[in-house]
């Protein structure tokens, strides 16, 4: 699992996992059909790798929803542990960073919404 991009956010979004505050991500749907990768699956396991592809956890899948932007729950946002205080917030935050990234977001946007867990830090 590779959270954000390969720089400071990266490690920004490690650490919060590390540290037990970030128990979910958001990616979009787009993203998986391009790279031609399947959904993850409750109950897979998957290194967390930090911007060098070096091993610094591994977390478990608890939860695997696909749906639209405009449609996640708060609950999964406020997971996300970033500290945004409000869902309007969170996805001004996270239209701006695919807007960055080259893929701008509409309300009915696919994204796939996981949660997980965190079940060992290091590598």
């Amino acid at each position: 699992m590779e959270l954000g991009t390969p720089d400071a956010l990266r490690d920004e979004l490690n650490s919060l996992v590390l540290a037990g505050k970030k128990t979910a991500t958001t990616g979009l749907l787009s993203e998986y059909v391009e790279e031609t990768e399947g959904l993850e699956f409750v109950g897979e396991r998957l290194a967390l790798l930090d911007r060098e592809s070096h091993c610094v956890g591994v977390i478990e899948i608890t939860g695997v929803e696909v749906t639209s932007f405009t449609d996640v729950r708060w609950e999964h946002a406020a997971a996300e542990g970033e500290g945004d205080a409000s869902l309007d917030a969170w996805r001004a935050g996270h239209r701006r960073f695919w807007e960055r990234a080259g893929t701008p977001v509409e309300d009915a946007t696919p994204v796939v919404c996981l949660a997980f867990r965190l079940v060992t830090a290091g590598g």
